[in-house]
């Protein structure tokens, strides 16, 4: 085939690609235009654009998701990049939490004034420590910790953004005839699947910083010798065992398991109250480390650093699971702050033999009585607000979950 044959080619099939896009745009363009009008927070929302916001939040939080994976990776073995890959992918992220974000705020389509409200500021947050995280690592040169102020602000903001998206399902889903029961639980779940990971990613720092320092160990660390030298001369002291122990785990022992016990089950607690189905907090943490599992062939196959995967969490979620069973709300969470720090420290013995971060076995009574007071607050929280399921503020709210499982039969059932 003659040179100039083929480019014509090339050049047809590209202005077919083209054509196409710009139809699908405008296509996208049209549908959207009749909705972009000034509203209030709370408006009747027609179904097609309920479906369409929610699942553009779903896609937003997958690559926020996969790309904030990829980027704690590539710190422990390449020196920092803006344009960095795993950065890219988050940005693409955010940009359609951003634009949804904008549209909730505007229309006032989808969401209640109390989601709109934790969207805008958690996107705000969250846009004001980009360049804040930005001018961190300007200063102060590689930041490795996944602990540090900036780091901070961009989960704080991700959680309230997240926290407004799970409000807005929750209140909204019940009045779209469209949403069956079963899809309104597993978004719910699924977006409890991204709270706990934005909550638990600071861990990270943890569970990558030992096999760092393993790597290392056995004369192969992940690490290029560019990073080394840099985090060395950072430190001021030679590329050594000691700078590697400082630059891979930076953190005190007793966070590890305190803030997974505190932070982490109070998510799952949330999310059992809120959905209101049995093994909601096992499913959660399940979905994680299995998300967890999954790509850890995927990183350790391309080349990358490879990080202890948190299983011990899967008895953590169990344990929230089987307070549950206890029926006094203000009895459950004293009961349920025993079971599950024991489940979380037992899990963490258990794991270590195979491989965990170093936590502080005496840190128990801490997590024990932080969990305790956390969980008496969000089962009053959650009471006063009606975020139990089948106590929402309007009556969009998820029926209880026996009632759920006697619709298909009985739909009246639950009236």
């Amino acid at each position: 085939m003659a040179t100039g044959t083929m480019f014509r080619q090339v050049a047809a099939r590209a202005r077919g690609w083209g054509q196409a896009v710009r139809a699908l745009v405008l296509g996208v363009l049209a549908w959207a235009q009749p909705y972009w009008t000034r509203g209030e927070a709370g408006r009747e929302t027609p179904a097609d654009l309920f479906r369409v916001l929610y699942s553009g939040w779903l896609v937003a939080f997958l690559l926020k998701v996969l790309g904030a994976s990829w980027d704690v990776s590539w710190h422990f073995k390449w020196l920092r990049d803006d344009l960095a890959p795993p950065h890219l992918l988050n940005s693409a992220g955010t940009a359609i939490a951003v634009t949804l974000a904008l549209v909730h705020w505007y229309t006032g389509y989808g969401v209640d004034r109390t989601a709109s409200r934790l969207i805008v500021w958690g996107t705000g947050i969250f846009l004001i420590a980009v360049p804040l995280d930005l001018i961190n690592h300007r200063v102060n040169g590689l930041d490795i910790t996944a602990w540090s102020p900036s780091h901070a602000l961009l989960y704080i903001g991700t959680a309230l953004m997240l926290a407004g998206v799970i409000r807005g399902w929750y209140v909204g889903a019940g009045r779209q005839a469209g949403v069956t029961v079963r899809r309104r639980t597993l978004v719910l779940v699924g977006l409890f699947v991204f709270f706990f990971e934005n909550v638990h990613f600071a861990q990270q720092q943890q569970e990558y910083g030992v096999l760092e320092i393993a790597s290392w160990d056995r004369g192969e660390p992940y690490a290029e010798p560019s990073l080394l030298e840099f985090a060395a001369q950072q430190m001021g002291r030679a590329v050594d065992r000691t700078m590697v122990v400082k630059f891979s785990l930076p953190i005190p022992d007793w966070v590890y398991p305190v803030y997974a016990a505190v932070f982490g089950m109070l998510v799952l607690v949330f999310a059992r109250l809120m959905v209101g189905r049995r093994w909601t907090g096992t499913a959660v943490a399940a979905a994680y480390v299995g998300y967890r599992c999954l790509i850890w062939p995927l990183l350790v196959g391309t080349d990358f650093p490879a990080s202890a995967v948190p299983f011990f969490l899967l008895l953590g979620g169990l344990c929230v699971d089987l307070a549950f069973l206890v029926r006094v709300p203000y009895l459950r969470p004293l009961l349920g702050a025993v079971l599950v720090t024991g489940g979380l420290y037992g899990g963490l013995a258990v794991q270590s033999a195979l491989e965990a971060p170093p936590y502080a076995v005496d840190s128990w009574p801490i997590a024990l009585g932080a969990l305790a007071v956390a969980w008496l607050a969000a089962e009053w929280f959650a009471g006063r607000h009606h975020l139990i399921a089948g106590e929402s503020p309007t009556t969009a709210a998820p029926p209880p979950a026996d009632v759920a499982d006697r619709e298909a039969v009985a739909p009246a059932a639950g009236t």
